[in-house]
C-alpha cells in the first residue's frame, strides 16, 4: 500500500510531488535542496554549509517515515560544481560512517533556486 510521507520539521515540496512516499518496506525521499523547513528559504553558504542542511531535511523526513539514517540504501548526489565533491563528501560523511549507503554524484548545469546540492533517497527496513 502506497503512503504519503509529510512532515513540517524540513521543507514543503515546491512543485508537485511529496516529500517521501512509502510503499511496504520501501521509503522513497524526493530531492532536498538547502532550504529552512521555517521560512521555506534557501540557506545561503557554501557547499559544507547547503550539504548539512540538504542531510537534516532528509533525516528530518525519514524520521517522519518512521526510519533513520542507517535505513538509508541508496542516495542520489547532484551537485553544481564537481570541484565541491572532496567537501561535499567531508559533510555526507558525517552522516552516513558506519553503514555507507550505494550512492552515484553527478554533476548538474543548474539546479532548483540555484542551489549547490541536492540530495534523495531510497530507504528499507
Amino acid at each position: 500500500m502506497r503512503e504519503i510521507i509529510s512532515t513540517k520539521s524540513a521543507p514543503a515540496a515546491i512543485g508537485p510531488y511529496s516529500q517521501a512516499v512509502r510503499y511496504g518496506n520501501l521509503l522513497f525521499l524526493s530531492g532536498q535542496i538547502p532550504l529552512d523547513s521555517e521560512s521555506g528559504e534557501v540557506v545561503e553558504g557554501n557547499i559544507e554549509v547547503q550539504t548539512r542542511r540538504v542531510l537534516e531535511n532528509l533525516k528530518a523526513i525519514l524520521e517522519a517515515g518512521g526510519m533513520e539514517l542507517h535505513h538509508v540504501l541508496k542516495c542520489t548526489c547532484f551537485l553544481k560544481n564537481m570541484e565541491d565533491f572532496p567537501a561535499f563528501n567531508t559533510i555526507y560523511s558525517e552522516y552516513f560512517s558506519d553503514i555507507l549507503p550505494a550512492r552515484e554524484t553527478v554533476e548538474v548545469s543548474r539546479l532548483p533556486k540555484d542551489v549547490l546540492v541536492e540530495i534523495s533517497a531510497i530507504c528499507g527496513k
